[in-house]
């Protein structure tokens, strides 16, 4: 039988404003990757989400990004792999105080964002955020874009990794993500992106935007929880991989 874990990022709140509906999408993901503080969130939505997640027994993850709360973490900047070692460092280790005070235990480590795509690509910003979560934990598992060249760090340094693939977003033939940008880089038919899906983890196959199939490896596969029907995909995607013969099992799970 296949397998995938579901993952989705959580606690992206800001003080008065609200993002997403976590507490509904955690009954049908297996996987939360919550922020921690820079891109968005804070302590206390840090803590209400870890509370949340531990309630409906999903795993946790952090999810680190950019210092760059006005842009959502969606904005490059030129960092150093120094500074990108501390970043990471700094905030998983936030997250990990919440989870171990609420008695929980932290799984995973998934950059956000633009921190995310540039590491995709940097093999030395890549070193450096493998070897700030390694430092952290060893036992705990690196999230990657599938292929890249975080998961390659991750693997080097001795991380037990997982390969990210995305339902609702189009993918380009090097196997990167359309960028944001661009007008077709979302999917929002949910059967299309349910079928994709579908496909990258059966197949280990995606179709790209210039019309070509490439070869993907699906451990993990994010869904976004801010889109206009989040919950809906998320009801959809959980039961519809279920009639598929895909197993939906948290990733660090046995």
């Amino acid at each position: 039988m296949y397998r995938v874990d579901i993952n989705c990022d959580m606690g992206e709140s800001f003080g008065a404003y609200r993002m997403g509906e976590d507490e509904a999408i955690l009954s049908f993901i297996t996987s939360a990757n919550i922020a921690c503080g820079f891109h968005a969130g804070g302590p206390a939505v840090m803590r209400r989400t870890v509370n949340m997640a531990l309630e409906k027994g999903v795993a946790m993850g952090a999810h680190p990004g950019l210092p760059d709360l006005e842009g959502f973490g969606r904005r490059n900047m030129d960092i150093t792999p120094q500074e990108a070692y501390d970043m990471v460092v700094y905030q998983v280790g936030a997250l990990y105080g919440f989870v171990k005070a609420s008695g929980g235990q932290l799984q995973h480590v998934k950059p956000h964002g633009a921190l995310y795509n540039m590491a995709a690509k940097s093999s030395a910003l890549s070193e450096a955020i493998a070897e700030a979560v390694y430092k952290v934990d060893p036992e705990l598992i690196l999230f990657g874009l599938s292929g890249s060249e975080l998961v390659k760090a991750g693997q080097r340094i001795g991380l037990r990794t997982a390969n990210e693939v995305f339902a609702d977003r189009t993918y380009q033939a090097d196997g990167t993500l359309t960028s944001r940008r661009e007008p077709n880089a979302l999917i929002t038919d949910t059967e299309e992106a349910v079928g994709q899906v579908i496909r990258m983890v059966k197949e280990k196959k995606v179709h790209t935007m210039q019309k070509q199939d490439i070869n993907i490896q699906a451990d993990t596969v994010c869904i976004h929880g801010d889109g206009a029907h989040a919950l809906e995909f998320a009801r959809t995607i959980r039961e519809l991989l279920g009639q598929a013969d895909v197993s939906v099992r948290a990733i660090g799970e046995k």
